[in-house]
């Protein structure tokens, strides 16, 4: 009786000592995955005709080899080589993150950095050029829903003029919009937020788009 019960007890005490081992093998969460992610656009202002999208995709190669470091995930980036102007996608847990990344990476710092929500992406068609047309409509004078709507009002009238909308970013504290597409002019952009909205930007740039 005595032996049944020292052997039941030796059962359950391997038991109890296998599932804690197994318990501690398991692999820690990191960091990175328990903190919530958001998106970024930031922004470089560089010499007009001074940069390229060759120099960019180096840059951005090197922020790829530190972004685990700092929890950042870099997306996209879209080059104006004429007017010298870089914008860079990415999921990260917060802005400082993105700047400890670039300055890392290749010290350049962005000039600004905007926390954005984006829509439904659509696929590109490799037929005509980028374009990154910027919206500026003032500090909380926009927000994601009325962005949403427009966005579909210019997918009903996107075929007339030849664009196709690929998706866009929002930052509602800031008020600023920023739309990808791909055009065979910017004159064609702007007739499509003219004719489905009237929401026309402050600016539309030519871009590179690298990932």
């Amino acid at each position: 009786m005595k032996m049944a019960f020292s052997m039941t007890g030796l059962i359950a005490l391997t038991i109890v000592s296998l599932e804690t081992s197994a318990q501690t093998s398991k692999p820690a969460i990191s960091p990175d995955n328990a903190m919530p992610k958001n998106l970024y656009i930031d922004v470089h202002h560089l010499s007009p005709g001074k940069v390229n999208y060759d120099a960019v995709a180096k840059a951005h190669a090197k922020d790829l080899e530190v972004e685990k470091k700092y929890g950042i995930a870099f997306l996209k980036f879209w080059v104006d080589e004429e007017k010298g102007l870089v914008y860079c996608l990415s999921s990260a847990t917060d802005s400082a993150a993105i700047r400890k990344t670039h300055a890392e990476a290749h010290g350049l710092l962005p000039d600004q950095i905007y926390q954005v929500t984006d829509g439904p992406e659509a696929a590109a068609k490799g037929k005509n050029d980028f374009f990154l047309d910027i919206h500026e409509l003032g500090a909380g004078n926009v927000s994601a829903k009325d962005v949403a709507a427009a966005h579909q009002k210019d997918l009903e009238v996107e075929h007339k003029y030849g664009v196709n909308f690929i998706n866009y970013w929002v930052d509602e504290k800031e008020g600023v919009v920023m739309c990808l597409s791909e055009a065979k002019d910017s004159a064609s952009i702007i007739q499509t937020h003219k004719e489905a909205h009237g929401l026309l930007p402050a600016r539309v740039l030519k871009i590179k788009q690298g990932e």
